[in-house]
């Protein structure tokens, strides 16, 4: 994986494909590649490294109008240039880049080898040249329609020939793969950021479908070879807004957009003391019959499910278990036509959580997606979809994402209870309809203490975050959020097992982010607190507005807007995002794709 651009048209193919090479950099990568058909022969550049080294090597010398490109974040062989994409066979007439994959490509290899085959790099998708081109005898998509019945694994393919330059085969398989539809020219690409500045009107590839893309049209078959007529969809993004817009980072522009993410989340779903999600079509019936809920989820996504196992539970008092993704299918899961499954993804594409999502239905379960992204594979191949309206997500660390995420689990908590016929807090409805003014509250208020926020964590290279209820699970995020683009080591933990054994990491000076919201735990929470202050450790705390006490026990205070306690997760994670974007910002690091992490996890 990670990056795929795909052009055929009669403008020059590479600044076309660094374009839309450079809309995918947020995904993360480590050496990039584009072969194209320039003169009858097949030219390939790949470099390790960021983009703009490999776009400094092919300067203007190529006048190609057919080409394909790929930034690649390293499974299989490290990061080097000869194992970067694409990958040709031994003749150079076959050019194929490729996300996901190859798992029986051993075996693969060693046949080939066998054949008089001989491999360049470490990878597992050179195999996958070599052995179209042992198929190939004149024709292109034979060839690829033979090769992909040897593979097993999961693979999103785009194939190019020098012979013939006039047309791209493309082929996906549990990673995903998107055709953009052009007058003249048409685009392929992994990810739909990549391509959106030159076309809104797109095809979405499902699995095991094989699509021939010519400057002036698209077929798409089944494995068989038979038609498939795709439906056109037409993406609704705004191109600009998957643009920096002068902030000197993505993943600040995402937080401070917060506000108008939760507000366009919440929008027409809220009416009066009523959530409407009635296009979800779920039936009293239906959620009377269960027998419980599952979520499963990987990295944020998964945290935001613990606050929904919290809220479903304690609301609607339906057992609720919340898995890693990457573990759910390997352990015979408890789940049948009486549990329903909720899976959460921004992108809608992420492997391990797309398997727990097909092992379930499998099972007899029926699906409901938290997704960003409407034409997604999780968002098609679940029964019920909820969608979050956080417009694009470019930064590898996730934010806005995650608080609609949230804002998910709350609608759909209320709504549930409204078919159950069970009587909601009213305070919440009104609560969460003054959310996005309360978001932009906190933000500027966490912004003009910033200075002083990031300065305990000066020299130090550990700090931890603790709560208790919802707080923990908040505090959790917060962890991950520091640790991922600040190399700083970071962990959360319920603050009643500091003295577990964890006190004895407290030291003097020590940054412990302490978060103090849930009114029913929340003297045991200064409790907790002051266990860390007697050993020294530097606390800063997030209390509600009005408490005046907690302040006589640590260092610095952050208020959020008095809510009630249930809705304090969406509020407290603002300033912990903040606190770790600027801490990040001060170490130097690369705080938009932070290093060996990508953006959408499309292996498993």
């Amino acid at each position: 994986m990670c990056g795929i651009v795909g052009y055929i048209g009669d403008k020059k193919a590479a600044p076309i494909l660094f374009e839309g090479l450079s809309k995918l950099e947020y995904r993360g990568y480590d050496s990039a590649g584009i072969a194209v058909v320039e003169k009858g022969l097949l030219a390939v550049e790949k470099k390790e490294g960021r983009l703009m080294g490999l776009e400094e090597v092919v300067g203007d010398k190529f006048t190609a109008t057919v080409g394909i490109g790929h930034t690649r974040w390293a499974t299989h062989g490290k990061p080097s240039d000869v194992n970067s994409h694409p990958h040709l066979d031994n003749d150079g007439e076959i050019a194929v880049v490729h996300n996901g994959i190859i798992e029986n490509y051993l075996t693969l290899k060693e046949m080939l080898i066998e054949k008089g085959h001989k491999f360049q790099s470490e990878t597992d998708t050179e195999v996958v040249p070599h052995l179209i081109k042992g198929f190939y005898k004149g024709d292109l998509l034979e060839a690829v329609k033979e090769a992909v019945k040897h593979l097993e694994g999961a693979y999103a393919l785009v194939v190019l020939h020098k012979n013939e330059p006039n047309r791209l085969i493309c082929v996906r398989k549990d990673s995903p793969l998107v055709i953009g539809l052009g007058s003249g020219e048409n685009f392929i690409a992994s990810d739909i950021p990549a391509i959106i500045q030159y076309t809104k009107k797109t095809l979405i590839l499902d699995d095991n479908e094989i699509a021939v893309v010519t400057k002036d049209k698209v077929e798409v078959m089944d494995k068989a070879g038979n038609h498939v007529d795709k439906k056109v969809l037409t993406v609704d993004w705004d191109p600009e807004a998957a643009e920096k817009e002068g902030y000197p980072h993505f993943m600040l522009k995402e937080i401070l957009e917060q506000p108008t993410a939760l507000r366009n989340t919440l929008k027409d779903r809220i009416q009066g003391d009523r959530v409407n999600l009635d296009y979800l079509n779920i039936t009293p019936e239906y959620l009377k019959g269960l027998r419980s809920i599952s979520i499963v989820a990987c990295g944020t996504a998964y945290h935001a499910g613990l606050i929904g196992k919290e809220l479903i539970e304690g609301l609607l008092r339906i057992p609720v278990e919340v898995s890693v993704a990457s573990e759910f299918r390997y352990r015979n899961p408890l789940v049948d036509e009486k549990t329903l499954v909720i899976v959460v993804s921004q992108s809608g594409e992420t492997a391990d959580t797309l398997a727990a999502l097909r092992e379930s239905k499998r099972r007899g379960a029926k699906v409901l997606a938290i997704t960003n992204v409407k034409g997604s594979s999780v968002a098609r191949e679940a029964d019920f979809m909820f969608h979050t309206v956080a417009g694009p997500e470019i930064a590898v660390a996730s934010t806005k994402a995650y608080t609609t995420q949230l804002l998910g689990f709350y609608l759909l908590t209320l709504y549930f209870g409204q078919l159950l016929g069970k009587e909601m807090p009213k305070e919440l409805y009104s609560g969460l309809k003054e959310l996005p003014v309360l978001a932009q509250k906190v933000i500027n208020e966490t912004e003009k203490r910033i200075e002083s926020l990031i300065k305990p964590f000066e020299g130090w290279g550990d700090c931890f975050f603790i709560g208790r209820s919802l707080d923990w699970h908040v505090a959790e995020e917060g962890a991950l959020k520091l640790k991922e683009i600040s190399y700083i080591h970071a962990e959360a933990y319920a603050a009643g097992e500091l003295k577990h054994g964890t006190l004895a990491l407290i030291e003097k000076d020590i940054p412990v982010i302490a978060l103090a919201t849930q009114l029913d735990v929340y003297e045991k929470t200064i409790s907790n607190i002051k266990e860390v202050k007697a050993r020294e450790g530097y606390v800063i705390a997030l209390v509600q507005e009005g408490d005046t006490e907690t302040a006589k026990s640590v260092d610095q205070v952050l208020e959020i807007p008095k809510v009630p306690s249930l809705l304090t997760p969406i509020l407290t994670v603002l300033p912990l995002q903040l606190i770790s974007y600027h801490v990040a910002v001060a170490r130097g690091c690369d705080v938009d794709k932070p290093r060996n992490l990508a953006k959408s996890v499309t292996v498993e």
